[in-house]
């Protein structure tokens, strides 16, 4: 048995309400629910059992202290000159990335391959596939996105289970950051 792995940020109930209210206006957009919305730190994929195991223990071995982000902005990722995915973006970058270069040092170590993106700290909006409408309206409107900064005091992994719903997204671990 695979198990598909990431390593996120859960953003508080505030900030989720914040973009969940925002959501909507673009035809054949596939919006994220309460549960998927997270900040990716690393995409691990998918592991066997054994690995798994040794990445859970693995992330505990990451130290890192506790950092204030906020909203600022809304993104799009493209792909082959199509819009693929709709995101909100966060400020300050220097903390995540620091914490993104610890948890894929800690992953190298296990023997897994390095992170072959880019690190853009994002939270994923929407997803659209071959039909989506503009985002045009959506982007006039919502553009200027930003929130107030809020506390990030951990990190978790999480399982991601494929369905004909989307992803479900189960928190297998929490790590605490230390105190700032």
């Amino acid at each position: 048995m695979t198990h598909r792995l990431f390593v996120a940020l859960r953003p508080p109930r505030e900030v989720r309400a914040q973009l969940l209210r925002l959501m909507g206006g673009v035809h054949h957009a596939r919006w994220q629910s309460d549960e998927q919305l997270h900040l990716t730190v690393r995409f691990i994929g998918e592991v066997d059992r054994r690995m798994a195991e040794d990445v859970a223990a693995a992330l505990g071995s990451v130290h890192d202290t506790a950092f204030p982000i906020a909203l600022d902005g809304i993104g799009q990722f493209d792909r082959r000159g199509r819009i693929d995915a709709l995101w909100a973006g966060v400020r300050p970058h220097d903390a995540l990335a620091r914490l993104h270069r610890k948890v894929d040092q800690a992953l190298i170590r296990l023997g897994l391959p390095p992170e072959g993106r880019t690190y853009l700290p994002h939270i994923t909006l929407a997803r659209f596939g071959s039909q989506a409408g503009p985002i045009d309206g959506f982007m006039a409107l919502h553009g200027g996105l930003s929130s107030p900064a809020w506390q990030v005091n951990d990190f978790r992994l999480y399982e991601s289970h494929l369905g004909h719903e989307g992803a479900a997204y189960e928190c297998v671990a929490r790590y605490p950051l230390a105190a700032a």
